[in-house]
């Protein structure tokens, strides 16, 4: 792998072709101060603060004078980051964190297999197997994900790989197949190439992955917009939207002077009682704090969200709704999630990972023990009943000192490249 390319996919290009079109006069509702009509003329901000060599420079999309307010700044960078409210960012978070310390195995691997990767994909860029999946993972689930190898194995495999942001690279369809390119490079793909590209959800005809984000984006901006609310209400002291009723006609300067009078006296006075006089009458539209910052609405909302990653509410800290499909309890809930959200990101997954990066037939999974383990007395009848199982050589399903391996007695970590279970 030639190491520019490496270099390239982990840090932004030093050669940014300034844009010579000047936008016209700004318009309003557009992004911009109002008195700057020139625009960006590279169209990106490098953020330097804090950088010295690696980590690599942070790569930030800026919208020009005459930009619609309302668009999506480009999918650069950490833009799609930014779009994800706090739930969407703890259930991707939640999901990529267990799938990640799941520890990876080899099934059907021959014993002179060489897969040291399952340690440490890249030593040079990632301190552990389990920062490296976190970051497939948080990719994977936003929509798509790269992996670039860096070096090989003797026998052509992969021995050295690590995650590549997506708007690091460009995607053509060529004769009905995807092209690649990392900067000038065309870069090939597909089982023997040099990059793994997995789509959560594809087209034969669509040259990119399509995420749960994109289905739930009006949810996402309806969740921010609520939390805007929230958030204006409390800064305005927590007053319910009201009338002041006054028993004389007001001109619009009277009216304007009392109302301001009002939200003054409230914000310097919060929690003390209100002092009306002159008649002055005071209405409430709301009728209490709950109602006021839609709460329910709000947590509906955000349970929707979740479910779009396939977390259950309840992990996320939402109602459950307590209805008949209610968890009976924690064990059942984790199995639940790791049935119906983790386990099918992690087939697929891994399932790409073991085709682009093993022979065939071998394939690597995750453990999903780590997380959804029986409780020890259910995991000891599970083991008593395996080993009473004998075949017909007297040999029991599972022996004793296969125990004592799956529960860690001895305190002995098999080598994860003989293709035994970690």
């Amino acid at each position: 792998m030639v190491r520019g390319l490496f270099t390239r996919s982990i840090q932004p290009p030093g050669d940014i072709t300034p844009n010579d079109t000047m936008p016209p006069e700004s318009d309003p509702n557009t992004v911009g101060p109002p008195n700057v009509n020139p625009g960006d003329p590279n169209g990106v901000v490098i953020d330097t603060s804090g950088t010295s060599g690696p980590p690599p420079l942070q790569v930030l999309p800026s919208a020009w004078s005459g930009w619609p307010a309302s668009w999506w700044p480009p999918a650069w960078g950490n833009s799609q980051f930014s779009r994800l409210t706090d739930t969407a960012w703890f259930c991707v978070d939640l999901n990529a964190s267990l799938l990640a310390t799941m520890p990876p195995y080899l099934v059907n691997a021959a014993d002179s297999l060489d897969a040291e990767w399952l340690r440490n994909p890249d030593p040079d860029v990632y301190s552990s197997w389990e920062e490296f999946a976190k970051q497939l993972f948080w990719d994977y689930q936003l929509g798509e994900v790269f992996v670039l190898a860096t070096a090989r194995y003797a026998d052509g495999r992969p021995a050295r790989f690590h995650v590549v942001s997506p708007w690091f690279v460009e995607i053509d369809i060529v004769n009905g197949l995807r092209r690649y390119k990392i900067g000038n490079t065309v870069v090939s793909s597909g089982p023997g190439g040099d990059l793994m590209h997995l789509r959560y959800s594809s087209r034969v005809d669509d040259a990119h992955g399509h995420g749960p984000l994109e289905a739930g984006a009006g949810r996402l901006i309806a969740a921010d917009m609520l939390s805007r609310y929230a958030s204006t209400v409390a800064s305005n002291g927590g007053i319910p939207s009201s009338i002041l009723k006054h028993p004389e006609e007001l001109t619009a300067d009277q009216s304007a002077a009392l109302q301001a009078q009002w939200v003054q006296a409230r914000m310097s006075s919060i929690g003390m009682p209100a002092v009306l006089s002159g008649g002055v009458e005071w209405e409430a539209t709301q009728i209490n704090p709950k109602d006021m910052a839609l709460v329910e609405l709000a947590q509906w909302n955000e349970s929707r969200i979740a479910l779009l990653f396939g977390v259950p509410p309840f992990l996320a800290g939402l109602p459950s709704g307590g209805d008949s499909m209610t968890y009976s309890n924690v064990t059942s809930l984790f199995d639940y999630h790791w049935r119906a959200g983790l386990r099918p990101k992690a087939q697929t997954v891994m399932a790409g990972l073991s085709e682009w990066a093993l022979p065939r037939n071998t394939i690597v999974e995750v453990n999903r023990d780590a997380y959804i383990r029986p409780e020890p007395y259910q995991r000891a009848q599970t083991a008593e009943i395996l080993n009473r199982i004998r075949d017909e050589q007297g040999n029991p399903a599972l022996s004793v000192s296969e125990i004592r391996a799956a529960e860690r007695l001895d305190d002995v970590i098999p080598d994860i490249g003989s293709g035994v279970l970690k």
